[in-house]
C-alpha cells in the first residue's frame, strides 16, 4: 500500500520520520487494531503498532481506503502499548 503524505494533520515528532512510520506497518509482528470506541464509528479508522528497521516503536492512527493509507497521527510507544506489543511478540513466536 501507499501512504499519503499529502498535507499531513499532524507533526510527525523528532524522533521520528515518515520512513519510520511507514516500516512499523511493515513490521510482521505490528498490532492493528480497530477502535471499539463509539466516536470512532463514522469512519473506519485503526491503530497500528509497530517497529521501523532501526528498531524505533510507533503508534500510529490511521484510514485507509484499500489502495493507501492516510496517517492521521503517529508517536512513540507509550508503556502500555510497549507491554502489548512485547505480549503478542512472544505470543507469535511462541505458535
Amino acid at each position: 500500500m501507499d501512504f499519503d503524505w499529502n498535507n499531513p494533520v499532524f507533526e510527525i515528532p523528532e524522533t521520528l520520520s515518515s520512513k519510520d512510520i511507514e516500516e512499523s506497518f511493515e513490521d510482521p509482528f505490528a498490532v492493528k487494531l480497530l477502535p471499539d470506541s463509539p466516536r470512532f464509528s463514522k469512519q473506519a479508522r485503526f491503530f497500528n503498532l509497530g517497529r521501523s528497521i532501526s528498531g524505533k516503536s510507533v503508534f500510529s492512527y490511521y484510514k485507509a481506503n484499500g489502495k493507501s493509507i492516510r496517517v492521521i497521527y503517529s508517536r512513540p510507544f507509550v508503556a502500555e502499548e510497549k507491554y502489548l506489543y512485547l505480549r503478542k511478540f512472544n505470543e507469535s513466536l511462541q505458535q
